[in-house]
């Protein structure tokens, strides 16, 4: 949309967790250190927490990204599973097959799969995303993987990453055998004032801009205001800010357009909202008040799933719970594609997504929306139509019905591109 107008190479803003746009404020660099640890330590758990949007995700790629060769991964983002869900999903992430076998031989399996990497020179680590959502029988799961060990050491390693609930959780006396384990606790806080002004100007640094200075100097102390130092909401204000400096045919992003994309976004500052207020923020799109634009189709084998209207602004779709169109399916990335929407229209853009966006069998970066198109990612297709006026909430399928049990055996879990 405002590439080729502000001479950038990509998108800077985007929420998708690429770590080639990470910055590593004193904060971030903390809990990154705090990661590498586990390499090197084997007696206890590592526990990352921040608000959402934070950068915990974006932390954890950049991290993997410059791991050693001799270090297998298996990186869980999917939490709401049971005990033996939890298991087989380790399993997958280590190239095994598992959905047949009973929760014994899913653990023995482990088992000799630890061990076999241990006496082959391999460290073994455990990432869990989201590790609020766990249950607390999964955390006992988690807890007696992380006591296989051989005669010197544990072979296990575990990060575990998620919301400050995960703190709560942890402390509660259920889990007291646990917390007993966990040997580092690192919460992550906002970006001051200072960090934030460098992080959007390291973000359109990575995108192309070099040293141009494409936010005016006054914008960054109104950037902050509102969007409080948070990763997530950093990038909402400033893309909708771009977006607006573009439709005025302005080469640098003034005040003015700041305070409009605030008004679109319709936030407050960031100190006088609610956490239920933020929490609904993170869903980057307008209220529901302005008359839609435009409206999608998720469908599902030609069932429908779900309707979602248009109104300007960005509508992100991925597999978590934190897009504006949630699709539960594992060919679906974190943060698999945005809408973005205008008067004139919507188009719909790719977030480096794993499987792809493909629109008439092709697959596209960036796509200018027609009646009738159908968008497929994944096992889904999402048809787009012009403004009709919304009726009631038409959410028909309950979590988890979106694929069979024969599909979920037939395909590996993918693990997206979040953040």
């Amino acid at each position: 949309m405002y590439l080729e107008h502000f001479q950038l190479s990509e998108l800077p803003f985007r929420l998708s967790p690429d770590p080639a746009f990470m910055y590593l404020s004193h904060i971030h660099s903390r809990a990154k250190a705090y990661m590498e640890s586990t390499i090197w330590f084997t007696d206890g758990f590592v526990v990352i927490t921040g608000e959402i949007g934070s950068g915990k995700t974006t932390l954890i790629e950049t991290f993997l990204r410059e791991i050693d060769q001799d270090v297998v991964v298996a990186q869980i983002n999917q939490t709401q599973v049971t005990p033996i869900e939890f298991l087989q999903t380790a399993l997958v992430q280590f190239g095994f097959s598992p959905f047949r076998m009973r929760k014994a031989e899913l653990l023995a399996t482990l088992n000799d799969f630890l061990i076999e990497q241990y006496a082959n020179g391999r460290k073994v680590l455990l990432i869990i995303d989201e590790a609020q959502n766990l249950t607390d029988k999964v955390l006992e799961e988690v807890r007696l993987l992380s006591g296989v060990e051989t005669t010197k050491e544990k072979v296990l390693r575990i990060i575990l990453a998620g919301q400050p609930e995960l703190n709560e959780k942890l402390d509660s006396d259920e889990l007291v055998q646990l917390r007993q384990r966990v040997r580092l606790r690192f919460h992550l806080t906002a970006l001051s004032e200072e960090d934030t002004e460098e992080y959007v100007r390291h973000r359109l640094r990575v995108a192309g801009a070099g040293d141009r200075e494409i936010f005016e100097p006054d914008t960054f102390p109104v950037l902050f205001r509102y969007a409080g130092g948070i990763p997530r909401l950093v990038n909402t204000l400033c893309d909708t800010a771009l977006i607006a400096a573009f439709a005025q045919d302005r080469q640098t992003v003034s005040v003015e357009d700041v305070h409009s994309a605030v008004n679109e976004l319709q936030w407050v500052e960031y100190a006088a909202r609610t956490s239920s207020q933020l929490q609904h923020e993170f869903d980057d799109t307008a209220s529901e008040e302005q008359p839609p634009v435009g409206r999608l189709v998720l469908t599902l084998k030609g069932s429908k799933v779900q309707e979602s209207y248009l109104v300007p602004g960005r509508l992100i779709i991925g597999r978590t719970a934190d897009n504006d169109l949630q699709i539960e399916s594992k060919y679906v990335s974190r943060h698999h594609a945005q809408v973005i929407t205008t008067a004139d229209g919507s188009a719909i853009e790719d977030l480096n997504s794993t499987n792809g966006v493909f629109v008439r069998g092709r697959r596209v970066r960036r796509h200018k929306l027609q009646e009738n198109d159908v968008v497929k990612l994944g096992m889904h297709e999402i048809t787009y139509h012009r403004a009709e006026p919304p009726g009631a909430a038409t959410m028909v399928l309950p979590a988890g019905d979106d694929e069979s049990e024969d599909e979920e055996e037939a395909a590996e879990l993918e693990d997206g591109g979040e953040a």
